[in-house]
């Protein structure tokens, strides 16, 4: 059945505007946001079906891929629900925070790279204050010496005029247990941070909690 057919008490659009926003389930939120279903199922039932396959957790941390294996979720829908998920746990994060120590790291990194299936690395870069100027990610897969090299880092760093740099990468596993590689990674780009005189603050690995590297 499609969504003009329910009676429009039982549409999510206009149910939303009568009684508000907490009476709608969570597929009739998520049928919100897709907008239209496909031929044979409305946006409720493909929002449905979605849940069923990832829960509400895992489509936060599912990717573009992922969500277009799902029969009637191309490239359109997939970016619609990426692009939602983002902004949202941007909104979480506040804008130019002052960090002070590894969990205001922490607090910061876990909701730009926590959820990622992958191995990312996140260079954050600082103020005379400590306060974040910016940040940007610097690889993704296995992080050697290849894919994380200091330039990558560095280079930004001087375009913001960053007095420091702190870099996080996250373990899909949730266990941050640094590595050799994650400690040779530390010690590799505080040495090029000693040259250039944009000195390497901390690496923070991200996990279900948080450890040095």
């Amino acid at each position: 059945m499609r969504i003009t057919e329910l009676r429009v008490c039982d549409r999510p659009r206009e149910r939303l505007y009568a009684q508000g926003i907490a009476s709608l389930s969570d597929a009739e939120l998520l049928a919100i946001l897709l907008q239209s279903g496909t031929k044979g199922q409305n946006a409720i039932t493909l929002a449905s079906r979605l849940l069923a396959d990832f829960g509400l957790e895992g489509l936060h941390q599912a990717d573009i891929d992922e969500l277009r294996k799902v029969p009637g979720i191309g490239m359109a829908k997939a970016s619609q629900l990426i692009a939602v998920f983002e902004l949202t746990r941007r909104a979480q994060k506040p804008d130019n925070p002052s960090i002070q120590d590894a969990a205001d790291v922490f607090t910061y990194c876990k909701p730009i790279i926590g959820h990622l299936r992958q191995e990312h690395l996140l260079a954050l870069f600082l103020d005379v204050r400590n306060k974040v100027l910016g940040h940007e990610m610097i690889a993704k897969g296995t992080l050697d010496s290849c894919l994380a090299h200091p330039r990558e880092i560095f280079r930004p760093a001087i375009q913001k005029s960053a007095k420091s740099v702190i870099i996080a990468h996250n373990h899909p596993s949730g266990d941050p247990t640094p590595s050799e590689e994650d400690q040779q990674l530390t010690r590799a780009i505080a040495k090029a941070g000693e040259l250039i005189g944009i000195p390497l603050l901390d690496h923070i690995i991200i996990g279900e909690t948080w450890e040095r590297a």
